[in-house]
């Protein structure tokens, strides 16, 4: 086997690895610590249906505050990384996360309402994810309005000064909500985490981000194409202006589902697929399983971090922020010093 075969295939295997010792860990550390010969006799006694022979706080700690914890640490993560994956591959800018679109903005602008509104927890997941479709709306709508020039640059254009409109109107929920009730929930919200999901919550959101999953695997060869100018790539067959029209909807789904469960966690949907970039190449078909894996991975180990290293626990946007920027940074300095 050859040297370039090999090296995706390591680093296929050392992702998995990476994501199967972080998943223990993170089952492992806590304020209530499970010992992993614990752990595997609690999963082992709840699938088998025998009972683990356990104190029953461990297995509560285990099934009821880690694993749906843990869960959406997964599927979150994935999701944005391959959202990051997907932006990147059809906008042909490594520069492009998920949220270029503002559908984070339109997220936070609708929890933030549904948080000074004073709804409850699932309404006010279920007005952020219809607050981030509709920010996307309206961008896909501008730029289809712009005919004269580049439609890519018109949407990350409208997309990034709607962010700002957006963000203006978070800013303006945030001063007149009550600074003692409101304003501390809205802040936290807006900064992401994983420690108020519930099995309902993640129930109510893993299909619609695995729904937005779909279409890019199904779609993974062609995306290969996108990275070619638009004309060549209708040359080949391919229907450019929908196909992007179908990763947007499916990239966007998935994203504002995200968003809704876990906050804004920024960073992840930008600095992984530039990982998985460089451990398996540019091909989409093994960028976006690789994605997925470091994705889980990343947010899974940022999100038990974000329970141990302070006597409080940490907001997920700060640690992310904290590790994906230096790391963004000295990529970039890499790509400059090799071009």
């Amino acid at each position: 086997m050859s040297a370039s075969a090999l090296r995706p295939a390591a680093a296929w295997l050392a992702a998995s690895a990476a994501l199967a010792a972080v998943l223990v860990a993170a089952f492992a550390v806590g304020k209530f610590p499970v010992a992993p010969g614990d752990l595997l006799r609690s999963l082992a006694g709840r699938l088998l249906g025998a009972g683990s022979g356990l104190p029953a706080a461990v297995d509560t700690v285990v099934w009821n505050i880690r694993l749906p914890r843990v869960a959406a640490g997964i599927v979150v993560g994935a999701v944005l990384a391959a959202a990051g994956a997907a932006y990147q591959g059809m906008f042909r800018n490594p520069l492009v996360s998920p949220d270029i679109l503002g559908v984070s903005a339109g997220a936070g602008l609708g929890a933030t309402l549904g948080i000074y509104l004073g709804l409850p927890l699932a309404f006010v997941q279920g007005v952020a994810f219809v607050g981030g479709l509709l920010a996307v709306a309206v961008v896909w709508r501008i730029a289809s309005l712009v005919q004269r020039h580049d439609p890519v640059l018109v949407l990350v254009l409208a997309g990034v000064a709607l962010g700002a409109l957006l963000g203006a109107g978070i800013s303006l929920v945030k001063i007149i909500s009550d600074p003692y009730t409101q304003l501390p929930t809205i802040t936290f919200w807006l900064l992401g985490g994983l420690n108020q999901v519930r099995p309902s919550d993640l129930a109510a959101t893993a299909p619609a981000m695995l729904a937005g999953l779909l279409p890019m695997a199904l779609l993974r060869w062609r995306i290969n194409l996108l990275s070619l100018a638009d004309e060549e790539a209708a040359a080949l067959g391919v229907d450019v202006g929908r196909l992007r029209l179908v990763l947007v909807a499916a990239a966007t789904l998935s994203t504002a589902a995200a968003v809704s469960l876990a906050g804004i966690v920024g960073w992840i949907g930008l600095v992984v697929p530039h990982v998985a970039r460089l451990l398996v190449g540019p091909d989409f078909s093994r960028l976006l399983p690789a994605s997925l894996l470091l994705g889980a991975g990343f947010l899974v180990a940022t999100d038990t971090l974000a329970r141990i290293v302070a006597p409080i626990e940490l907001p997920l946007g700060i640690l992310t922020a904290v590790v994906g920027a230096p790391f963004f940074l000295w990529l970039l300095a890499r790509v400059g010093r090799t071009s």
